[in-house]
This record gives structure tokens, sequence and C-alpha cells, in this order.
């Protein structure tokens, strides 16, 4: 799968290259030491992309004790094998022959308008914003429809299906050097398909190839083609019509983006009721979700909404994990029109094929029993200021235990009956959005360039030799794994870090001395290349979630032991530090009590996503104390039981957390759960992993400081489109006056840091004429709260 290239390694190392072929330098001198960075553990691939155990046991109990096929198939790889005819002409049309033999399911309109038409919905749609006169005949209705009567007609067309299909198999083969699929869930689909009940998938949106790649699979596979929702306005009037024919789900001419279209009365009752025929017809659907940006999770909520009424009986939803070496750059941003879609499929034609995919189909479950089950919430939903702001701003060192209440994922307007912000079931439809985003980025691969990004950014950001990268990918793969991750690469460690470098290399700074046979790698210091970067280690972060937050609560609390001068062993420099210089030697004891407080708040910081939504915070919080004993960056240390922990940190040179500072505390507080501590390992190689951790988290935290301290030059209320707009800005302004960590200046990082700001009551809402207006409230108006809040936030950033 790994192939070696040189295409695209800066021109410093060129020369040396060429000396040395048919293998690099440096690979002749590690060759002897590693030998594969393997793809399995063993003789076992990670089985990736099963049913959830706590919210949906009974749909992943059809799973147990069946035999499926484990293996990849390459997409791209299409010969006469897979037709059924033979010879030399068929070896040259043989992708024409093999769309023409996949099968097909028609999807006729039939009368689909009517039966929209004639829904509940909308009719009380129309009653309520007066655009059905008492008396009026069935026709004038339908003119008031006419916006959306090219989307109720969306059909699917076999013989351009085919067309379209056979074109994409031509397309992604300029695109891409494979397309992997994992063949573990297939059967399941086939039988799932074939019980009635009907399939939706849910993607986490990357890029417009997304939609594509899922139709790709399925038709080759045999399985229905379905109705995918496309994001993008398309302003083509001939590009619309062929969509249209083949199932894509458009918006209307009118609008630009999603909440342009939901803002529209009559959108959503239509759409809803369009769901319900499609459904109804046992048409899939494919939907891409965002948490991020909140977009995608009206679809869902429209579907649990039309379970609930009892219009649709079930759905099975599929989490499809898509993973790309590359992030194909396809330039549609917004408004599409034909002239852009064929400059770019020329400019396709005269490119080499770069990067491979990873795709994965997740074992499909039950709607209704997650819904009905009553398992996939478990903590009370509660506002952030409610979590964090007491123990900001009172030094309350006890939590609130509750999840964060994130209703900007799912907007009111989405659904009339779920206008209540505090609602249980608009909570529940926002749960399952969550935990579909989390089982989709779950199942996603871990690439060779996500992996080698990783590494130059959270573990040698000023650099290091190739012989040292190599050794650490063999490392970090076999983390991924025992983490049950699957990686997307095989092979030689050698030819892995290479393949990788080749497609980073634009983002990299690589140089060769002839004196010396290990060229020198660091990330290239600007900001297209951190973000570059930055967006392919967001899977590694993902899968080390649980350890870094464990080891920014570490890092905390050590930060507070080298600023009171308990210990002289513990150097700090400051928010912005990089690392920590020393012996490096931690004689500290850290209380589990206190560590897991620090997690909790923590966790309550993190953007959505990371956390899985079935699993409460505080039992997420241990889990992530426990991850650093396992890791071996901690280790468990008994306190014996005729000392009284209270004062257990009389003892010399040692120090022991507790909350005898506490107003709530009492002597009857030294129970025996409080007996267990931690230690901090010894050897070298623990605290160095323990910054690695840090140093995933840094980006977001670092945006949030650099936010509440620039709060104070900008000139509010202004709109809040604007609002995070300066936001992005002065982020950047920042990174460039540090020259550094840019990965914290994003228009993501810009918009989280927004939202969270909001969500902790620092940014209060002020509905005028022209929109939402964003100022600072009362409370933080005073410069103490900003830099208590400022405080709090920073003491997760490791020094």
């Amino acid at each position: 799968m790994v192939q070696e290239k040189n295409d695209g390694i800066n021109k410093d190392i060129l020369p040396l290259i060429q000396q040395n072929r048919p293998a690099l330098s440096w690979e002749l001198k590690i060759k002897k030491k590693l030998k594969t960075a393997p793809p399995c553990l063993g003789k076992f691939r990670p089985v990736v992309g099963q049913c959830c155990h706590q919210c949906t046991p009974d749909s992943l109990r059809k799973k147990l004790g069946q035999n499926s096929s484990l293996g990849f198939h390459n997409l791209l790889s299409v010969n006469e094998t897979h037709t059924r005819y033979r010879g030399w002409l068929v070896r040259r049309v043989c992708c024409a022959l093999f769309a023409s033999g996949c099968k097909v399911y028609a999807s006729p309109v039939g009368n689909r308008l009517e039966q929209v038409f004639q829904s509940n919905r909308v009719k009380e749609a129309l009653t309520a914003e007066h655009k059905a006169a008492e008396g009026r005949d069935c026709q004038g209705q339908i003119n008031c429809f006419s916006p959306f009567l090219p989307l109720i007609n969306t059909c699917i067309s076999p013989g351009l299906l085919r067309f379209l299909c056979w074109l994409m198999l031509k397309m992604f083969a300029c695109l891409f050097d494979s397309i992997q699929v994992n063949l573990n869930h297939l059967t399941d689909l086939h039988r799932t398909s074939k019980e009635g009940s009907p399939l939706v998938y849910v993607h986490v949106r990357q890029s417009v190839m997304d939609c594509a790649l899922i139709h790709l699979v399925l038709f080759s596979r045999n399985l229905r083609v379905p109705y995918t929702v496309c994001p993008v306005q398309i302003n083509s009037s001939s590009l619309r019509s062929i969509l249209q024919k083949v199932g894509v789900l458009l918006l209307p001419p009118s609008a630009l983006t999603e909440q342009d279209a939901e803002m529209d009365s009559l959108y959503s009752p239509a759409i809803t009721t369009l769901v319900r025929e499609l459904l109804h017809e046992g048409q899939a659907i494919s939907v891409g979700v965002s948490v991020e940006s909140g977009r995608g999770g009206q679809w869902l909520a429209r579907i649990r909404e039309l379970i609930k009424e009892g219009s649709v009986p079930d759905v099975s939803l599929v989490p499809v994990g898509i993973s790309y070496d590359c992030v194909p750059k396809t330039n549609i941003q917004v408004d599409v029109g034909l002239s852009s879609v064929l400059q770019w499929l020329w400019s396709v034609l005269w490119r080499k094929p770069g990067g491979s995919v990873r795709i994965h189909l997740a074992q499909p479950f039950s709607l209704k029993e997650m819904c009905d089950s009553g398992r996939c919430t478990v903590d009370e939903w509660l506002p952030l200021q409610d979590l964090l702001l007491p123990v900001i701003l009172n030094n309350r060192t006890a939590c609130v235990f509750g999840r964060r209440r994130m209703s900007w994922i799912l907007p009111s307007h989405d659904a009339s009956e779920l206008r209540e912000p505090t609602h249980p079931e608009r909570d529940l439809s926002i749960a399952i959005i969550l935990h579909l985003n989390f089982s989709a980025t779950s199942c996603m691969a871990v690439m060779s360039t996500s992996l080698v990004s990783s590494l130059l950014l959270y573990r040698h950001r000023k650099g290091v030799h190739v012989s040292v990268l190599c050794r650490d990918v063999a490392w970090l793969t076999e983390e991924l794994l025992f983490r049950n991750k699957d990686v997307g690469f095989g092979g030689s460690v050698v030819d892995v870090v290479h393949y990788s470098l080749s497609l980073l290399a634009p983002h990299l700074i690589i140089a060769a001395l002839p004196s010396r046979k290990d060229p020198f790698i660091l990330p290239s210091p600007s900001l297209a290349a951190t973000l570059h970067l930055s967006l392919h280690a967001q899977i590694v972060t993902n899968t080390f979630i649980m350890e870094a937050v464990g080891a920014c609560a570490v890092s905390a609390m050590l930060c507070e032991v080298a600023v009171s001068g308990v210990s002289s062993k513990v150097q700090s420099g400051g928010v912005d530090g990089d690392e920590v210089k020393g012996d490096m030697e931690f004689d500290v004891v850290l209380c589990q009590s206190e560590l897991t407080e620090r997690a909790l708040q923590l966790c309550h910081l993190l953007p959505p996503g990371f956390m899985p939504p079935c699993q409460s915070s505080q039992s997420f919080a241990l889990d992530a104390i426990d991850s650093l004993v396992r890791c071996g960056i901690l280790i468990m240390e008994e306190i014996p039981k005729d000392v009284p922990i209270c004062d257990f940190w009389k003892r010399e040179g040692t120090l022991s957390w507790t909350t005898s500072d506490d107003p709530y505390h009492s002597d009857s507080d030294c129970e025996e759960q409080d007996l267990r501590s931690f230690k901090i390992s010894q050897p070298s190689q623990y605290p160095e992993m323990l910054f690695f951790l840090c140093s995933m988290l840094a980006g977001h935290l670092r945006a949030l400081c650099w936010t509440i301290t620039g709060l104070d030059l900008l000139h509010t209320p202004l709109p809040e489109e604007e609002f995070s707009s300066q936001v992005h800005l002065n982020l950047c302004d920042t990174a460039h006056k540090k020259k550094q960590h840019y990965e914290s200046c994003s228009e993501e990082a810009a918009y989280t840091a927004v939202r969270t700001l909001k969500d902790l009551g620092v940014l209060s809402e002020e509905r005028q004429k022209g929109g939402v207006f964003l100022g600072v409230s009362a409370l933080f108006q005073l410069s103490e709260n900003r830099q208590k809040l400022h405080r709090f936030i920073s003491q997760y950033l490791y020094n």
C-alpha cells in the first residue's frame, strides 16, 4: 500500500536520494534496527465500528458469534475478474463493464409530491404563514411550494448513476493511489437492508468528496445508493438537474447555506415530510455532520422526530469513517457553478495521484433502541457557567456534576416542537448527534500523514532526525493499535516515513548535509503549514484524548507546586513555554480526588466530539487518571493507614494534595477512598510522554487564553459574525508576534473560543434589528474576573 516517492520532497534532499537509489541513505542506516510498522497486533486487526454496548446492546448482540470476512478491498483495483467476460478488449473497458453489471435500485418519484403536499405538517405550516387562503385550490397551494418542487422530485436514474460511478472510478484514480474499504460489516449491511429497515449513513464532514466516496462504495458492493444531503449551493441549472437525478438533495436556489434555508418557515416542514416519504419507500439517506459548526444535525433530529411520532417505525444508523492521507482540495466553498466544476475536473486529469483513502462502514444499529432505552444520556445537561463559574470565581474546589449543554448543535428553528432550550427531547436529539459524530470519528483509521504530523507538532516541534522519527513512528503505531485504533498503513517503517514526508513535504523543512546521512526535519514555521499539520494530527488527539486530559490535570498540579516553591526540582517557564528543562525529577505525591477534580473541570472546556456522550463526565475523568497509570506516567502509591491523610503533606520532600482548605471540608472526609495517591514515574521517557500528551490540547486552551486577553481590544457590541472574525484576526496577530503556536489561530479555534465564552457567560447576546450582537457581560467587564478565568484556563497549559 505504501509506495516510495520522491516527487514532493524538498530539493535539499534530492541529490542525496539520487546518489543512493534504490534505497535512501538514511534507510541503509536504520533498516538493520527497524523492521516494520505493523498494521495489526500479531494476526489480529483492531475491530472498529461495533455498536455501543451501553446504548444499543440488542443491535450489538446480533453481531456476536458471527464470523465475518476480515479484509480490505481497493475500489480502484478493477480488472476483468470483476466482470463476466474475459479477453484483451475486456481488460481495456473493464471499468465500464463493471459499472454496467452492478445492481442499481431505481427510485421513481411516483406520487411523492402529492403525499408531501397533503401532509398535516405542511398544511399547518401554510396556514401559520397565511400563505394558503381559505378556499384556495390545490394548484394555487402548489405554486407556493414551487421552490421545493425540484427538491421533492429528486430521484435516482439507474443509467445516469452507472455513468457517474464509472466517471468517479476514473476521476479517483487520478486523485488517489488507492481507496481501501473495510469489508468487516458489509454482511451486516446486506442483512439489515433485506430486513426492510432503511439505512441512514452518517459521516463527519471533511470534503465534498465524502458523499461521492460513499456513493461509490455502496454502488460497487451492490447496496442501495443513498439520497445524499449536499451542504453547498449549486447555481448551475444543468448541474442541479444532473445531481437531482442521482439522489442529491440540494438547497433551494434562494439559500446560500443550510442556515439560510432553515430560516424559511416552509423548508423544515417540507424536508421533514420528504424524509418521511423517502424512508417509507425504503430509501437510504446519507448525512454529513459537523458538531463544531452545528451543521447536519437537523437532519438527524428530523428522523428522530419521525420515529417519536410513529410516522417511521425505525431506521438503522451506520456511522462511516473516512480517512485521507491528504484531504483533497476542491476549491468549492459555498456557491458552485458548472464552470468551476469543469475547471477542477480538468486540473485533476493533469495531476499525479497522491495519498490513499481508508473507509470503514460501521455496524448498523437501531435508532429506536437508542432513544427508547434511555441509556444514551447519563448526566444532567447544565449550562457551562453553572458547571465552572463557582470554581473560577469563588475558588470552590468541588465541581458541579453534570454535562455541558451544547444547544447550538441543534439550532432552535430546526424543529418546531423543540424550541425550548431545556426540552428533554431536544437534549436527546443533541446527544444522538454527538454520539454519531463520536462513533464516526472512532472508526476512522489513523493514516501515516496524521501520525507523522502529530509527532512533528507535539513531540519534535524544534526538529528531529529521520532515524529518531522512524523509531517514534514504530512506537506510536503500537500505542494506537493497543487502543483498538485502526491504522491505514503498513510495511517497512522507513517506507512509511518516506511516503508521509513526500506528501507533507510542502509544509516541512528538510535539511540534509553531505557529511551526515541522517536528514533533519522540522515543521515549516508558517501559518498555513502549521494549520495543515494540525488538521492531520486531530485524529491522533481524538485517540489519546483520555490520556491528554489526565496529563493536563497532572501538569496543572505540578505548576502549582512549582509556583508554591515546595519542590525546587520542577522548573516553570510560563504559559507559553515549550519544554521543561532540568533533571525532571518530580518528587510530588498527587491525591486522586484532586487529580480527578482537575480532569473533570477540563472536560467541561473540551470542544464537542471528544467525549463519548453515553459516559458521565465524572467517569471519564476517573478513566483519564487511570489511563496515565496504564501508560506508566503515574505510579500508584499507598499511604499507610496509621498516618492521617490530612497530615501526610508533612512528610519530608513530598506533598499530597487534599481539600483541607475547602470550607466544606471536615475530618470525616479523610476516608478510605482518599488513601489512593500517585507519583510521577522517574524514568526519563515518561515526562517526555507527559508533555507530548499535554501539547495535544494546548492549541485549544491557548486560543481561549488569547481570546480572553484580546477582549479589551474589541469595541463591543458587535454582530456575531464580525465578532468571531475580529477574534480570528486577533489570534493571528498574536501568533505572528510570538512567531509560534499557529495552531491556535485557525477559524475553527476562533469560533470554538467564542462559543465557549458565550457558554461561560463571558459574552452576552443582544438581539437587535441587525441580528445577534455580542458584548462582554457585566460580570466579566471587571478585569479581576477576566484574570481569574485566564489563570484557570492557563493552568492546563504545560510549562
